[in-house]
């Protein structure tokens, strides 16, 4: 088993409904369309008495995003010896200069490094929405979008991004991965046109799953697509066995708050990435 196969499955087995906002296994499988190599390089685990404690994801050069077991949250020894690696260039994990880590409130950890310095960054909103009653139709034309018509998909989420890289070799990347064996990616259609995508992790029956990523295409914005494609992911996630759904995006984007709140997703506190 690579490593990358076993930080998902430790993710799998972290995702509760009553722990904070984490690192999903979701956000690793969205991570492999850069290829197996590059997600291999980006992902990091620490272990303790032959099993793993803490997993992170270098999401760029300068952002670990990072969460620990949850009965080892409040490990002092473990915390120690996490803020060392992470906070000291030397080691790898991240370089000198201004770099960001994002991981669960009210960890030891997060404690220790603020006591070091570090800084709350921006913040950012996740959202939750239960999935144990059945989720209302969407009112538009949905489809599940598999290796064949992986260049729709793509293209919408290109169309939804002023920065996307994404593209239908990427999207075959990301879809090889294991975590995609519990994933589903969904395009809106309206009278013929793909005007909204999105993708689905399941964690497994009855934990949470994760959206990552939601776009509608910029021709066919303010016509409520957002909010009929993030219902249709709810329902997907249900019928995938999940206990809620999540997604989590910058408080500053009050167009995406608003659109996740209107598809039936409750906002949980704000969170903060760590700065250095």
């Amino acid at each position: 088993m690579t490593v990358f196969d076993e930080a998902v499955r430790a993710l799998r087995e972290w995702q509760h409904d009553d722990q904070p906002f984490q690192l999903h296994p979701g956000d690793l499988g969205w991570y492999r369309r850069f290829g197996a190599k590059a997600t291999d390089e980006a992902v990091r685990i620490w272990r303790a008495d032959g099993r793993i404690v803490a997993v992170g994801l270098l999401d760029g050069a300068d952002l670990l995003r990072f969460t620990i077991a949850p009965d080892a949250r409040q490990d002092d020894e473990l915390a120690l010896r996490l803020a060392d690696d992470i906070g000291t260039p030397e080691r790898g994990v991240l370089p000198a200069g201004t770099v960001y880590v994002e991981s669960p409130r009210g960890t030891r950890f997060q404690e220790l490094m603020f006591e070091r310095g570090w800084l709350s960054d921006v913040p950012w909103t996740p959202l939750r929405r239960d999935l144990g009653s059945a989720v209302e139709d969407p009112g538009v034309h949905v489809e599940v979008i598999g290796h064949d018509k992986a260049d729709v998909h793509a293209s919408v989420i290109r169309a939804s991004f002023e920065k996307s890289t994404f593209t239908e070799e990427r999207w075959h990347a990301m879809a090889v991965g294991s975590p995609y064996s519990d994933a589903r990616s969904l395009v809106a259609f309206d009278r013929g046109d793909a005007v909204a995508a999105i993708t689905v992790w399941s964690a497994g029956p009855g934990r949470p799953g994760l959206i990552e990523p939601m776009g509608v295409h910029r021709d066919h914005r303010g016509r409520g697509f957002g909010k009929a494609i993030t219902v249709a992911a709810a329902a997907a996630l249900r019928d995938l066995g999940s206990s809620s759904a999540l997604v989590c995006t910058p408080s500053s984007n009050t167009g995406a708050v608003a659109t996740y709140r209107a598809a039936g997703f409750t906002a949980l506190p704000e969170v903060h990435d760590q700065r250095r």
